[in-house]
């Protein structure tokens, strides 16, 4: 892990900022803002509407993939209040994990056990992430594209159609998957500031 500063954004105020450009103004403005403190994220802004929006870091990835420790990741979620409830306590558990200097080893074990006693919960439906800001910092280059995130039980896939030839859901799931979420992506044409959104490309993306 590199030192916590560069993580961190100087300006509570625009990482605010920088949280809400993940969902259209309709959404976001009355959501909840987290920004990310020493040991964890922390509530910047209460909300109204039971969303929650937060600048994702680099270990928000899978174990398994060489972005995990990159401090230059800056990816706008905003959860509805059904992920709210099942995915984002994972989030911000690994969060106060990675913060208190636990090594991959360890954070796999304890969301091992976090499930096995029922405290990590399983996607319920209708689970969605917006992801439709322009401000994305990838450091594989981004953003980009303005897309939608779902969380769906393991072994989904088939039933979406995701990730087969044509389809226009992309298999986002990490490489370790006896416990992480499945994720399926869903390219949209417009960024939450209403400009469109790049061509999609007949690729895989290479983060999320």
């Amino acid at each position: 892990m590199a030192p916590f500063a560069e993580y961190a954004i100087a300006s509570r105020e625009d990482e605010v900022s920088l949280a809400r450009s993940a969902a259209p103004p309709s959404i976001s403005a009355n959501a909840s803002v987290l920004v990310l403190g020493p040991r964890g994220y922390e509530t910047a802004a209460n909300g109204t509407n039971g969303w929650v929006c937060f600048v994702e870091r680099s270990w928000f990835a899978g174990f398994d993939d060489p972005i995990f420790w990159n401090p230059k990741l800056r990816a706008p979620n905003c959860f509805n209040p059904i992920a709210v409830r099942t995915e984002l306590p994972r989030d911000l558990k690994r969060t106060e994990w990675v913060l208190a200097g636990l090594s991959k080893a360890q954070m796999i074990e304890r969301t091992k056990a976090e499930i096995a006693d029922k405290t990590f919960k399983a996607p319920e439906p209708g689970s969605i992430s917006y992801m439709l800001s322009k401000g994305t910092i990838d450091p594989h280059g981004g953003p980009w594209l303005p897309h939608l995130m779902f969380f769906v039980p393991r072994g989904q896939a088939d039933n979406w159609g995701a990730g087969k030839e044509g389809s226009p859901i992309i298999d986002g799931t990490p490489g370790i998957t006896e416990f992480d979420t499945t994720l399926f992506l869903v390219p949209v044409r417009r960024w939450s500031d209403g400009t469109p959104g790049p061509a999609v490309p007949p690729l895989q993306p290479t983060t999320h």
